[in-house]
């Protein structure tokens, strides 16, 4: 006698009940991770504004510091003399002016704007002629081979003939100086030079001078070892 064969109904209930959990799994897992990307989009959202906010506070503040303690505009320069001492007297647009022994004691004090505006001050002046007093004839020459070096310049034709005494970085206004035996050379930071690579090499020696180690000294350090490289 023949058992009788078992119905597949309840095999068909079994797997449709798996194939519907299955589904509400899936639906939820979904559900879930379209909610985590609805935190973390929120989350990007937020830190946007607070980013926003936070660079119009700069905004602001750089806005309005430089009103404040920014040197107003130079407008002239003058040579003043006491006794046997002369000077560069600096002379701005609120009627300010200030002495300075050396071009170098200017970059203390002096923005890239300072020395942009005072180059072409002199530039107008002696553009195509030559300073007859010693100290503009020394100013004119520092800004010139700072602003438009050129190969030909006797500074850098002759700088093998001089070790380098000392080098520093003045970041107030983006300026490095180079000290050698006879010449002071002064140097824009983000500006390549006809520098030899004996000089370099030197320069990298003696070590930069600054008055704390910043971004500044790192892309100068960085740009002439690679023109060390390259040469």
């Amino acid at each position: 006698m023949e058992e009788p064969k078992k119905p597949t109904k309840r095999k068909d209930q079994i797997r449709h009940d798996e194939e519907v959990a299955q589904r509400l799994q899936d639906q939820m897992q979904a559900e879930l991770e379209e909610e985590d990307r609805l935190v973390r989009q929120r989350k990007e959202e937020a830190n946007i504004v607070l980013w926003d906010n936070v660079q119009a506070m700069i905004d602001v503040a750089l806005d309005a510091i430089p009103l404040a303690i920014k040197s107003p505009s130079i407008i002239d320069w003058k040579i003043h003399k006491e006794g046997k001492k002369s000077y560069y007297q600096i002379i701005r647009i609120d009627g300010s002016s200030k002495m300075y022994l050396v071009f170098s004691h200017m970059l203390k004090s002096f923005d890239i704007k300072d020395l942009e505006t005072l180059y072409k001050l002199v530039n107008a002046k002696y553009g195509s002629t030559r300073p007859v007093e010693d100290l503009d004839l020394v100013l004119y020459r520092d800004l010139k081979t700072m602003f438009e070096p050129h190969v030909e310049d006797n500074v850098w034709k002759n700088q093998s003939n001089y070790r380098v005494l000392d080098w520093k970085l003045y970041d107030s206004c983006g300026v490095h100086s180079l000290r050698k035996q006879n010449v002071h050379i002064h140097m824009l930071v983000e500006k390549r030079y006809p520098l030899t690579a004996p000089t370099i090499t030197d320069m990298l020696n003696r070590k930069l001078q600054a008055d704390h180690w910043n971004e500044m000294c790192y892309q100068l350090l960085k740009l002439l070892t690679k023109q060390l490289k390259n040469q």
